[in-house]
């Protein structure tokens, strides 16, 4: 039976969005000496707080990753990882000696920092020939100053009473959830999974495909792995991590990247690398080399090579639990790791 809706009257509302604004000028002295710290080594700024969240500009002087090493990289980072904070940022250069005479290098849009992404930036801030010719960089001193807006989430005001028709609200979301759920509606889950995944579309419409049910088999995959898969799939975002330890997120991430290259997802592949590059230690570096290895995920073997012939961590990597797994599977990758250390050695 059609429904019908009826007119009524009833009070209205208003929303609008409020925001805080703050900055911090980062001076790095001595410019020269931080060049040659290493790609995805950085140096940070004090922390500094704009709407009771705290900050900090992060500065890579030799680029992030591998494939930036011609840039200077420049991160804002959220330090109080409470809860998610919607934000975009200036960076904005200024110069040493008149700090009235600045330069809008980037403006950021609003993105959500959170516990699963809590830096956002510019990986190519600027080419470092190009800055290092420029007014910006004065007697080895380089500024760098970030304005932040935090955007607050809706204030509502009442206002007067006013005549309106009743519209249900949208029911988009809860259908896309029947979708996870409901056998009945298997044909459209299917249709998603396929538009998302071209291995999903094979597995379901391909010529070997069993047209009739619609059935494929996940295999290798722990249900929550799966659950987080899904919620990619429909959203493109990844599930909130906050309940899980430091390492639990990482093997989650872990084992979505793995789901992502199974799949062929790369969007998300890359989400987890970017993740990945930007947590790594001397504990787990030899395992996640030979993921990235097996998975071909050459922005985080890069990352992992660096990691391990930055500093003084070889030998504590060799330690490692992980390391013999390393050296058993990814032979090749430990003959790379020497002959660029040797190298190294060679140009010292």
């Amino acid at each position: 039976m059609a429904s019908s809706q009826r007119a009524i009257t009833t009070t209205s509302s208003r929303s609008s969005l409020g925001s805080a604004r703050g900055g911090h000028a980062f001076e790095i002295s001595g410019y020269s000496q931080h060049k040659g710290l290493g790609i995805g080594e950085s140096v940070r700024s004090a922390t500094f707080t704009v709407d009771g969240c705290e900050w900090s500009i992060v500065f890579y002087p030799d680029g992030e990753m591998y494939e930036y090493q011609e840039y200077v990289s420049v991160f804002l980072e959220l330090l109080t990882l409470e809860a998610d904070v919607r934000a975009g940022f200036d960076m904005i250069l200024v110069v040493p000696s008149d700090r009235a005479s600045t330069k809008l290098i980037h403006r950021v849009a609003p993105m959500v920092f959170g516990h699963i992404q809590p830096d956002w930036g510019l990986p190519q801030f600027m080419k470092r020939a190009v800055l290092e010719s420029s007014p910006y960089l004065e007697d080895d001193r380089l500024v760098i100053k970030c304005e932040v807006t935090v955007v607050r989430q809706p204030q509502v005001e009442e206002t007067a009473p006013d005549f309106e028709v009743q519209v249900p609200p949208s029911d988009l979301y809860d259908n896309l959830g029947k979708l996870l759920q409901s056998g009945e509606e298997a044909v459209w889950f299917c249709i998603v999974l396929a538009m998302r995944s071209p291995v999903f579309k094979a597995e379901l419409y391909g010529p070997m495909s069993d047209k009739r049910t619609w059935r494929i088999t996940v295999k290798d995959m722990q249900p929550a792995v799966f659950k987080a898969l899904l919620q990619f799939i429909y959203t493109d975002s990844l599930p909130s991590m906050l309940d899980l330890c430091d390492n639990d997120q990482k093997e989650m991430v872990k084992h979505l990247l793995v789901a992502a290259d199974k799949y062929a997802m790369e969007r998300l592949k890359l989400i987890c690398e970017g993740i990945l590059c930007r947590n790594l230690d001397v504990d787990s570096m030899a395992t996640t080399l030979a993921l990235a290895d097996q998975h071909h995920c050459g922005n985080l073997k890069e990352a992992c090579v660096q990691f391990l012939l930055t500093g003084s961590r070889m030998d504590a990597v060799l330690a490692s639990k992980g390391y013999t797994h390393l050296k058993r599977s990814c032979p090749s990758v430990i003959v790379d790791i020497f002959e660029r250390a040797t190298k190294s050695r060679k140009i010292l």
